[in-house]
């Protein structure tokens, strides 16, 4: 009898203490640093402009810090330069081109290239301390470019995007690397992209910041 008393006390303790470890495994578990909180601080005073390639930043960005709307072209986002001005930002990344490629003028990227440097001109004028960066339309898959031939002139329209900027003295960021390094990141259509791409999009802007600084050039940083 005394026997079963001990190994009844003895197998207590051990789930106890099997159970115990399992708590403390899990409160370790629990602390991994939560990376989107870091993105949230690290862009605290940006805003991302563009059209419905960038809305899927807003899950990791705080709301207020982007501004998406579906079919925007260079010319419409003029409407949404008050909008900037009133959030005061420190740095303002536009994403714009892709819906203004299809847009049914004669010469689509000069229109839009016009219309895109009215657009930086007028959020200087408003924020004359602000840094504006533009970054290049980002590739589509080669089925998208099938069922709509005209992205086949994105390569030219970020080639006349870079030059704009340097024209506008802001800076161009090529965004291609990200799709060099990294495969499926396209949402069904081979347009827009799943939740996967917008943590690379961050991090691939906030290491162009780290090049730029290690290159000797002087920026605040974001």
């Amino acid at each position: 009898m005394t026997k079963k008393i001990f190994l009844s006390a003895l197998i207590g303790m051990l789930i106890i203490f099997a159970v115990a470890c399992g708590n403390e495994q899990n409160k370790k578990q629990i602390v991994p640093v939560d990376s989107q909180d870091r993105y949230k601080s690290v862009y605290s005073k940006s805003v991302f402009l563009g059209d419905s390639l960038l809305t899927g930043l807003a899950d990791e960005l705080e709301d207020s810090n982007v501004i998406s709307n579906a079919g925007a072209t260079a010319l419409f986002s003029l409407k949404e330069v008050d909008n900037i001005a009133s959030k005061k930002p420190e740095n303002v990344f536009i994403l714009l081109g892709s819906d203004d490629l299809l847009w049914p003028v004669d010469n689509p990227v000069e229109e839009s290239l016009m219309n895109y440097t009215k657009l930086i001109e007028e959020i200087k004028g408003k924020l004359p301390n602000v840094k504006v960066y533009v970054l290049s339309v980002p590739p589509v898959t080669k089925e998208a470019m099938k069922v709509e031939p005209r992205y086949k002139n994105i390569p030219d329209y970020n080639k006349a995007l870079e030059k704009m900027a340097a024209t506008e003295k802001i800076d161009y960021i090529a965004l291609s690397p990200i799709f060099e390094k990294h495969q499926n990141l396209y949402d069904k259509d081979g347009i827009h992209f799943t939740g996967n791409f917008y943590p690379l999009l961050l991090d691939h802007i906030e290491n162009y910041f780290h090049s730029s600084k290690n290159n000797g050039e002087v920026r605040d940083g974001l």
